[in-house]
C-alpha cells in the first residue's frame, strides 16, 4: 500500500509472460482439431440428368448427402472451396473431370470394377456415391488418368475406323452368302471380292433385281472403304496414320474405352 500521495504502484509480472502466452497460442494452433464443416473429399455418382454427392470431413463423418440436377451440380462445385472429387470412369466422366478441374478441384477417376467392393448395400445412386468416396481414400487404389479433348478425339478416330471396317467385313460376307445361292463363289479376302462383283454384273442369267441388290451392297462397301481412309489424320513421313496415333504418350489406341484403367 502506498504511504504518501503521488506514490507509484509497482505490480510484479513474470519476466517471460509475453513469450509464454505466445508459446501457448502456437501450441493451441498446432493441436487444434480439424474443422468439422470442411469437406475433404466427395464421391459423385453421375448420370445424364441427376448427380448424387456424398462428402465427408476430416473426421470421416458424412456431412454432405445431396442430389442435384445438371445445372445445379455445376453451380454447386463452382462455388465450393477446392476439394478432391471421385467419379466413376464411365461415359462423360472425362468431360466432367476437365470441367471440375477448371474450378480448382482435384478429380480422380476410378474404374467401376474397383468401386463395386465398397458398395455397402443395394445398388443405388446414394450407395454408389458413398462407395466412390470410400474407395478414393484407399492408399492402394488405382485411378484412370483424365484424358484431354485431343486424346478423346484420337480415341474416337480409332473407334470410328474399327466400326467402318466391321461394317465392310459384314457387307462382304453378306455378298458372298447371297452369291453362293446363285452358284458364284470366290476366295477369301477383300481382294477377291471385286472380281466376284464383276462376274455378278456380267452374268445375265441372274435376275435383274438380284444384280441391282448386289450393286447396292457394292456401293456400300466402297463407301465404307473411302470413309475409313478419309478419317485418317495427317502424319509425319514414314509413319502410317494409325501408327501416328498409337506411338503417342498414353496412346488412346491401346485402350478400348474411357473405363479402362
Amino acid at each position: 500500500m502506498p504511504l504518501w500521495r503521488g506514490a507509484l504502484l509497482l505490480v510484479w509480472t513474470a519476466p517471460d509472460g509475453i513469450n509464454c502466452a505466445r508459446l501457448r497460442s502456437v501450441a493451441d494452433l498446432r493441436h487444434r482439431r480439424p474443422s468439422v464443416e470442411q469437406i475433404i473429399r466427395i464421391g459423385m455418382d453421375t448420370s445424364k440428368h441427376v448427380f448424387q454427392l456424398h462428402g465427408v470431413n476430416a473426421a470421416e463423418v458424412p456431412i454432405l448427402r445431396k442430389k442435384l440436377r445438371r445445372k445445379e451440380m455445376v453451380a454447386f462445385f463452382e462455388k465450393l472451396a477446392p476439394t478432391v472429387i471421385a467419379i466413376e470412369a464411365c461415359g462423360a466422366s472425362h468431360h466432367w473431370a476437365r470441367l471440375l478441374q477448371s474450378f480448382g478441384h482435384t478429380v480422380k477417376l476410378i474404374p467401376a470394377q474397383l468401386v463395386k467392393p465398397y458398395v455397402k448395400r443395394g445398388k443405388n445412386d446414394a450407395a454408389d456415391a458413398e462407395a466412390l468416396c470410400e474407395a478414393m481414400s484407399r492408399p492402394t487404389m488405382r485411378f484412370v488418368p483424365v484424358k484431354t479433348s485431343d486424346q478423346q478425339a484420337a480415341l474416337m478416330l480409332v473407334g470410328v475406323r474399327d466400326r467402318l471396317i466391321r461394317n465392310r467385313t459384314q457387307l462382304a460376307n453378306t455378298i458372298r452368302g447371297h452369291a453362293a445361292e446363285f452358284g458364284l463363289t470366290a476366295a477369301k479376302g477383300m481382294a477377291h471380292l471385286v472380281p466376284l462383283l464383276d462376274r455378278i454384273q456380267a452374268d445375265e442369267s441372274l435376275p435383274v433385281l438380284a444384280r441391282e441388290l448386289f450393286a447396292l451392297q457394292a456401293k456400300s462397301i466402297y463407301r465404307c472403304k473411302y470413309r475409313s481412309k478419309r478419317s485418317m489424320p495427317s502424319s509425319p513421313l514414314g509413319i502410317g496414320p494409325m501408327n501416328a496415333v498409337s506411338v503417342s504418350p498414353r496412346s488412346p489406341a491401346s485402350v478400348r474405352s474411357a473405363r479402362c484403367c
